[in-house]
């Protein structure tokens, strides 16, 4: 297996995103709506007259599941052990805080009860669960970095992780999707999240990284974040023992094309080659 990653998706347009919020010129005129610069569109409710705040509903590309994917079924919020073997792995601990968001009919509100499945590959850059040349032969039985969480009410799905490693060919990220449904159909957003260097500078510098050395291709060099990747900065900041991160993103259901399944058929249990 290569690591090859198949781009897909993009951000969406200012007045595509204005589009789906319903939000007009007059309402930007009035001051009313306050939208991120570049071409990331970062949407945050301040409607005048409004007595609650809306939650911000950030619309982010989609990328690539990329070829390491697999639906292990493991629905937990400390993704860091393996389930057969109880071995923990050895990293700075990180803690992901995703809110979820919908845009519909003008109003971006919370999503519940969404699965998001997060995977990732260990301090030495190793994949569970594939078949992956290098990485020892024991990992593809295993099922370590990989899990998944429900939305709660407020849209919101937390996990326990590591500070990623690195490998060949990409700079330093995480993989989501967030599956739901739509009139009875399945929906699925699937893309990466990724880190400023300076931070992955001072993580990797530390046991256990350091063993593995300097990685070798930064944000800016990686193909898959110079699509989009300026959007899917995880905001971090230091914890106790490690970091916590936060990831706004706001999903347009009525996107049919972004929403299509992988894989075409919204069937759980296949493992994607990309």
């Amino acid at each position: 297996m290569t690591h090859d990653h198949e781009e897909r998706g993009r951000i969406l347009t200012r007045r595509e995103a204005l589009a789906a919020l319903g939000v007009g010129g007059g309402a930007l005129a009035a001051g009313r709506w306050i939208l991120g610069t570049g071409p990331d569109v970062a949407l945050a409710a301040q409607a005048e007259g409004i007595a609650r705040a809306l939650p911000a509903c950030v619309a982010k590309p989609e990328q690539t599941e990329g070829p390491f994917f697999v639906d292990a079924e493991l629905e937990r919020s400390d993704i860091r052990s393996d389930p057969s073997t109880g071995a923990v792995s050895d990293g700075i601990p990180l803690t992901l805080r995703f809110n979820v968001s919908q845009i519909s009919q003008g109003d971006c509100s919370a999503l519940p009860g969404a699965l998001v499945d997060l995977w990732q590959c260990d301090a030495d850059g190793v994949y569970s669960g594939v078949e992956d040349e290098g990485a020892p032969a024991t990992a593809r039985e295993q099922h370590f970095l990989r899990g998944y969480q429900h939305t709660d009410d407020d849209g919101v799905a937390r996990f326990t992780t590591i500070f990623p490693g690195w490998y060949r060919a990409r700079a330093v990220h995480v993989h989501f999707k967030v599956r739901t449904e739509v009139a009875g159909q399945p929906y699925e957003f699937t893309s990466q999240l990724y880190f400023d260097e300076a931070l992955t500078d001072e993580v990797h510098a530390q046991a256990p990284y350091a063993a593995r050395g300097r990685r070798t291709r930064m944000n800016a060099d990686d193909r898959i974040f110079q699509d989009g990747g300026e959007s899917l900065m995880a905001r971090v900041s230091e914890a106790d023992d490690g970091y916590a991160a936060t990831f706004d993103l706001g999903l347009d259901l009525t996107d049919a094309e972004t929403g299509r399944p992988d894989g075409g058929d919204g069937r759980r249990g296949r493992a994607r080659r990309g």
